[in-house]
């Protein structure tokens, strides 16, 4: 007799339809409960932007007279890395998805002869069949090809896309190694040798049409089978509980003999203090206290009616009229509503630069009726906190490293606690009429304290030494005597230090644990670019270029804000199996956060380059976790894939649906209207000299009031002009070049005297034309441009085109080995062209020379895409308690774009051009 197979015929998630942009195979990172793809693919390696750097030349805003060979050499390989990527994602494409892996694994040859030997009636169901009508009802998926003849139809049918095996009939109970289990029972199930079994909770018992008896469970996922996996179960900074488990949506159907038994898992509640947490857990073999979906890889709250039910029933729905309380293990209410909205909340701002990502956040999340107190910011490069103070000179914005400002903060918060400033009335202290005002005259040599104006830890007087230090303001001197001084060289002045933590205090000069709304930022892991020769991959966060992942990480845990949104480049999801992504989520996840994981293309919201990026939200579990936003604008696609084992992280429409999106934009939409400028603009002030003349152009026009950027407060608007409308002049030699690449489409170092393409589509140098030299004697054609990605790039002086896009806005403006050419002037693109593409209103004005402005722009998180963010943002916020809407996604008003950006079809109008100062 052949034994029943126990290996489950899976009724898998109907994945989203991938955008046509998009070429890469679907494989979520979450464990082994997922789809697998055939062969893998080498991991793209682009050039990151450098992040929070100083150039050390600040008066060079020329580009150099010759490239750096290192960086070409670098970007070379870059280039090879990435066309090796997206030839092995195309073959992957070809080779097809497998199906998702049974979760209850065939037996081994031993287990079949032991269920062979067994006897039928040791594993059967037990009781009557549930009332056809009711199994109808609950199941209707089950029956709707039940009716039919051939059994090759009956076997299996579909439902919501989803594949599942025809029932006979229901059963309420089964009896397996006679142990009798009910519907909604916790239980182990039969996994492959060599894995931990695995954990699921009963939903259904039935009679298949082949006469199989099935059950079918929703999946428990221990930590290591999420897209966290188990190697980040090794990182010292943080660990997870053995005990902790994640319900799931996720279902599949298996043989009953495929149950081992029952376990014992608990719900613990968000709002469960940590006391009666540690009962809960001790009592019970596992517990759970969020839901897992490998879509967008999200960790969250779980839906009041669906904690201890059968997927998307209710628990009235269980058995048949029976009462199932008993069996329900919810142990707390769900999440308490949050504080009492007030319309405002304070946001801190990580690795800041030039304020692109909040200024976004803030603009998004009042259009949605919310203010974001833009309170602090943090950042290593001078010139991008100049450029903050000067268009948001009401936020602290502070010049450090992160790791000096997480030191700061707990110094801070220790000198709150050792002056009390928390049950201070901060009354200023008078002279009684009894007492007398002596100065005593100071010996000769000694200098006395006035007042504090500022703190830092660190090493402001490089003396070798870290430590808390304040900014001291002698008596009798002006400011430009003040001085750093070591906090032990100050203990003498007890009355100063009180005065200015109680004033830092009462003004929030410094956020304190538990005082955080919201913290956002970019760190930096340049340990992943391909411009890192010695990247570490088999232990990325032992790379110090990696450290400020972990540092932002450690501020999040030290302040524990209510909500957290980290950007950073793809490759963090592509280097090393996506091993810093994972770590992102896994700290979070530790941490008791809340999270979920996306990629936006800038493209898709409204601009004319595509740069896609990773976004993380965290929510704490007593706050809603924020939706991506769906896209607004179609997008052209520049060649950057989607790391192959997240691609169900990127936040697209469904093909399947219609889009209803604006149309793609072009270069011309976003530039067309600026003035013309030569290679040498030495003015950072300009008037337009022209009409908007797209609705883009008119969007980008608008004033601080009209875009809801209040960053200025209610200053008197003035007449816009231009800033920033420069380009990175070029030196002799090379303008010389780029007056003979033709302008047409296309054009680029191909096109000029002596060069022609041979086989492969090589360049090579024609032997019947002389070699042209340029005046200063060096030839027209360099070399590196000839051997280039080895004479196949079409990059070295490449023109732009105004019906084309940008693959991402770069930080550095040189040709040499990038096409960033105007497409009709003799020139590169300025630093406000470049900010157009980023999305920056042209109100906004950049601090630095031109090499600086070109690295805050292209470090920047494109302005549209943190809007839509801000918009999330605030409807998480707002929102008084999770209404169990677990859909990732969401689609943005019809009003996201101010109407006053809107043109008359056929009238390009004018600009709502005025500015606050």
């Amino acid at each position: 007799m052949e034994p029943p197979a126990t290996e489950p015929r899976r009724s898998t998630r109907r994945p989203r339809t991938k955008p046509a942009y998009v070429d890469a195979e679907i494989e979520p990172a979450g464990g082994k409960r997922r789809r697998r793809a055939r062969g893998k693919g080498k991991p793209k390696q682009p050039v990151a932007a450098p992040a929070t750097m100083v150039d050390d030349d600040d008066d060079d805003d020329v580009c150099a007279s010759e490239p750096d060979e290192e960086l070409l050499r670098l970007a070379e390989e870059e280039e090879e890395a990435a066309a090796l990527e997206a030839e092995e994602q195309a073959n992957a494409q070809k080779l097809g998805a497998k199906k998702r892996r049974a979760a209850a694994a065939r037996p081994s040859a031993t287990q079949e002869q032991e269920q062979e030997d067994a006897s039928e009636s040791e594993d059967h169901f037990v009781g009557d069949p549930m009332p056809d009508g009711e199994a109808r009802r609950r199941w209707p998926e089950r029956y709707t090809s039940k009716d039919s003849d051939d059994p090759q139809v009956t076997q299996w049918c579909r439902s919501d896309g989803e594949e599942k095996q025809s029932a006979l009939c229901h059963y309420t109970s089964a009896r397996v190694d006679n142990v009798d289990f009910d519907l909604g029972d916790d239980v182990y199930i039969r996994a492959a040798p060599g894995e931990k079994d695995y954990i699921g909770r009963i939903t259904e018992f039935f009679q298949g049409v082949d006469h199989g008896s099935y059950f079918s469970c929703r999946w428990f996922f221990r930590v290591a089978d999420t897209v966290i996996t188990a190697k980040l179960l090794k990182v010292g900074d943080h660990e997870h509980d053995d005990k902790r488990v994640f319900l799931s949506e996720q279902k599949d159907d298996n043989k009953i003999e495929s149950i081992i038994s029952k376990v014992n898992i608990t719900y613990v509640g968000p709002n469960v203090a940590p006391q009666d947490k540690a009962q809960l857990i001790a009592k019970s073999d596992l517990y759970y206290d969020m839901s897992y979906s490998e879509a967008y890889s999200t960790f969250s709250n779980m839906p009041p009616e669906n904690i201890g039910a059968t997927g998307s029933e209710t628990t009235s729905d269980i058995s048949c009229g029976d009462d199932f309380s008993s069996k329900e293990k919810v142990i707390a209410d769900f999440a308490a509503p949050p504080d009492a909205q007030t319309g405002t909340a304070t946001l801190l701002d990580l690795y800041s630069g030039c304020g692109a990502m909040s200024t976004g956040l803030c603009m998004g999340a009042a259009l949605f009726g919310l203010k974001f107190n833009r309170k602090w910011a943090v950042d290593m490069n001078p010139h991008a906190c100049s450029s903050l103070r000067h268009n948001h000179p009401r936020t602290e914005v502070r010049n450090e490293k992160a790791e000096n400002y997480l030191s700061l903060l707990q110094e801070w918060e220790a000198l709150c606690k050792a002056y009390d400033v928390y049950n201070s009335n901060f009354l200023p202290r008078t002279l009684n009429d009894d007492e007398v005002d002596v100065t005593v005259p100071l010996s000769e040599g000694t200098f006395e304290v006035e007042k504090f104006v500022d703190i830092c830890y660190g090493d402001p007087n490089s003396t070798g030494k870290d430590g808390l230090c304040f900014k001291v303001r002698w008596k009798t001197y002006d400011s430009s005597h003040d001085s750093w001084e070591p906090l032990d060289g100050l203990r003498d002045s007890p009355e100063c230090i009180k005065e200015f933590v109680e004033s830092g205090y009462r003004e929030s000069i410094l956020p304190l644990p538990g005082r955080v709304d919201v913290i956002c930022g970019g760190p930096p892991c340049q340990g992943v670019s391909g411009l890192n020769r010695h990247r570490k991959h088999k232990d990325p966060l032992t790379d110090e270029r990696n450290q400020q992942l972990v540092v932002f990480m450690n501020i999040v845990n030290y302040l524990r804000p209510k909500y957290v949104l980290m950007e950073n480049v793809v490759d963090i999801l592509k280097f090393a199996d996506g091993f810093l992504g994972r770590y992102a989520l896994s700290r979070l996840v530790a941490m008791n956060y809340q999270a979920r994981l996306g990629m936006m293309v800038a493209g898709c919201y409204g601009l004319p380059q595509f740069r896609m990026r990773a976004f993380l939200w965290g929510a704490l579990p007593l706050v809603v976790l924020p939706k991506f936003p769906l896209p607004t604008h179609d997008a052209i696609s520049r060649g950057q894939q989607v790391p192959t084992k997240f691609s169900q992280c990127l936040v697209a429409c469904d093909e399947t649906e219609a889009k209803n999106v604006e149309e793609a934009l072009v270069l011309r939409d976003a530039l067309s209207d600026l003035p013309k400028v030569g290679n040498e603009q030495p003015n950072d002030v300009m008037p337009y000299n022209s009409r908007p003349m797209t609705e883009f152009q008119r969007y980008i026009r608008l004033n601080r009031k009209a875009m809801m950027d209040d960053s200025l407060g209610d200053a008197t608007p003035k007449k816009v002009q231009l800033f920033d409308h420069q380009p990175l002049q070029l030196n002799k030699d090379d303008y010389e070049r780029v007056r003979r690449i033709p302008k047409k489409k296309g054009a680029n170092f191909r096109d000029l005297e002596g060069v022609r393409v041979g086989k492969n589509k090589k360049v090579e140098f024609d032997p019947d034309i002389p070699r042209v030299y340029l005046s200063s004697g060096k030839p027209l054609v360099p070399d590196y441009a000839m051997s280039f990605m080895k004479g196949k790039s079409f990059k070295p002086f490449g023109r732009l085109w105004l019906d084309e896009t940008v693959s991402t806005v770069v930080t550095r403006a040189e040709p040499h080995n990038q096409a960033i050419l105007h497409p009709n002037q003799d020139r590169v693109l300025t630093v406000r062209e470049n900010a157009r593409l980023q999305g920056f209103p042209d109100y906004y004005k950049l601090d630095g020379p031109i090499k600086q402005k070109y690295i805050q722009v292209g470090n920047a998180v494109a302005i549209p895409v943190a809007r839509a963010l801000g918009y999330s943002l605030a409807q998480a916020y707002q929102q008084r308690e999770f209404d169990g809407d677990q859909r990732p996604l969401f689609k943005l008003p019809g009003n996201f774009i101010p109407v006053a950006a809107r043109l008359p079809r056929g009238n390009s109008g004018d600009a709502a051009v005025v500015e606050e100062e």
